[in-house]
């Protein structure tokens, strides 16, 4: 990365330009990507991943765990203070972490923490953490925005709802949000690391994709994510643009409803992963900017194994229809968000065209993200969707994180993630062993061993990875597109 000047000579504002708003204020309430990238500006964990898969300290500068992994000890950074003047100390740590713990609190991300038994106050920078049992995963989960401490100051105030504004020890601090339209936030001048260039970042609300890239061409906005495929050489072409790439942990997928008919079916959700040409999708649609799934998460993550995956077959879905007693097919919906992932539309009309060649009627029902994800994730007598589309990026690189609360049958909503209601006992086991197990040779041999069912079982139409498109002014440096598919503009500043 080249280094920036000293003192920038024209104003430091940035406007970037996202697919969907913020859902929350709260870190700990958050669901999605994009509102743990706002926030990760502004409220900080403990440990962080790097663009490399890298886990670095963070506000805790160092950490050990016992040999069992059911002890793990943090040494905190000292004379950081809260965006409200409160003091970030060993206190506030286990403030943050009661309440994640909490049962009486509904966050949806307490399986990240959930086995943790203790947290003690050590010292003033010391933090004990213990679990019941061994808990490898954890450190990695450290890393996750939804741990995120917030001023006690502000939990104790709101502690069981959401708080109406972030307050953390980030480099950035909350200035505005319109709901729907952007989000502004302004440099905290007192951050404890390296201070910000830029004054103020805004995010700018635009689903519509070619609309980010007009106000991306036309300067209305600095940066743009998610760039179409068939506008990249375009924007490589004009010399006031540059086009920023990161293979991303995220992967793509329509989940069944498992409780509706006629997902309740393992051949019918086999027959539509045969039905599905994955491999045209990636090439026609995504323009080569993908990479078909052959697995539940994403190479690279710890625990990935490549499954072999359902080939393109037209007949072979036909016949497991015939069997499972549709052998003209049937009607359904197909539900997915507006501007969320990349090329999603195009995406789903083209999945349901391939449906429709096996005789599958998928009535396309968009809806804007703010709805969508709040509905596909409520209990199962008050869901109203058969098939939803939607991403998990592995963001620990943990596949403990990125199975446990997609399959798991203790995570259905409202309490998890597993919006497929999908429920299998032999995979829950392989799924508590392997987070309860210490030796990393077993945890691997256990998550293959998941994945292999996962992939059996059928609960998703496995679609592809994503590739992450940003585009910026040229002006614009040091943004950095994680794999975890957050644009970070810690360090950006504008030439």
């Amino acid at each position: 990365m080249a280094k920036p000047k000293p003192k920038p000579t024209v104003p430091q504002k940035l406007i970037i330009a996202s697919g969907t708003d913020a859902l929350t204020m709260d870190t700990h309430f958050a669901l999605d990507a994009p509102t743990f990238t706002i926030l990760d500006h502004m409220v900080e964990s403990l440990l962080e991943l790097t663009p490399k898969g890298e886990i670095v300290p963070r506000l805790a500068e160092k950490w050990e765990v016992s040999s069992d992994a059911t002890e793990f000890t943090l040494k905190l950074r000292k004379g950081i203070n809260f965006h409200d003047g409160t003091p970030f100390n060993a206190e506030a740590v286990k403030v943050t972490f009661d309440r994640l713990l909490d049962p009486k609190v509904a966050i949806r991300y307490r399986f990240l923490v959930a086995p943790i038994s203790t947290v003690t106050v050590v010292d003033d920078y010391t933090v004990k953490m213990k679990t019941k049992a061994p808990f490898a995963a954890l450190v990695s989960n450290l890393t996750h925005q939804a741990t995120g401490i917030q001023s006690p100051a502000s939990l104790k105030a709101s502690w069981d709802k959401a708080v109406a504004k972030p307050v953390g020890t980030g480099s950035f601090m909350f200035k505005e949000w319109v709901p729907g339209n952007k989000f502004v936030m302004a440099r905290n001048d007192n951050y404890w690391g390296k201070k910000p260039l830029l004054e103020e970042v805004t995010w700018r609300v635009i689903p519509d994709e070619a609309s980010r890239v007009v106000a991306l061409e036309t300067g209305e906005v600095q940066v743009a994510v998610r760039i179409p495929p068939f506008d990249i050489p375009r924007l490589k072409a004009d010399k006031n643009l540059v086009v920023l790439s990161a293979a991303s942990v995220r992967t793509i997928y329509l989940g069944f409803n498992a409780l509706k008919e006629p997902f309740q079916d393992k051949r019918v959700r086999q027959a539509i992963n045969y039905a599905v040409n994955k491999e045209a999708i990636v090439k026609h649609v995504l323009g080569g900017v993908g990479r078909v799934s052959d697995a539940a998460v994403s190479p690279g993550i710890f625990g990935y194994a490549p499954i072999k995956t359902y080939e393109y077959n037209i007949e072979k879905a036909k016949a497991l229809l015939a069997e499972a007693g549709f052998p003209k097919g049937f009607e359904t919906t197909l539900h997915p968000a507006v501007g969320r992932y990349y090329m999603d539309a195009s995406v789903c009309t083209a999945v349901a065209a391939d449906l429709l060649k096996v005789g599958i009627k998928a009535d396309i029902k968009m809806m804007e993200w703010g709805t969508y994800l709040p509905s596909i994730l409520r209990e199962k007598d008050q869901v109203e969707h058969k098939i939803y589309m939607l991403g998990w990026g592995c963001v620990t690189g943990d596949a403990d994180y990125g199975l446990y609360t997609l399959f798991h049958s203790g995570e259905w909503p409202k309490k998890g993630m597993n919006a497929s209601f999908y429920k299998n006992e032999k995979l829950d086991q392989l799924l508590d062993a392997a987070r309860s197990t210490a030796n990393p040779e077993e945890r691997k041999k256990l998550y293959k061993e998941a994945l292999t069912l996962i992939n059996e079982e059928a609960p998703w139409l496995f679609l592809h990875s994503e590739v992450q498109m940003v585009g910026t002014r040229a002006n614009v440096k040091g943004i950095i597109v994680h794999p975890t598919e957050r644009v970070i503009a810690k360090e950006a500043w504008i030439e």
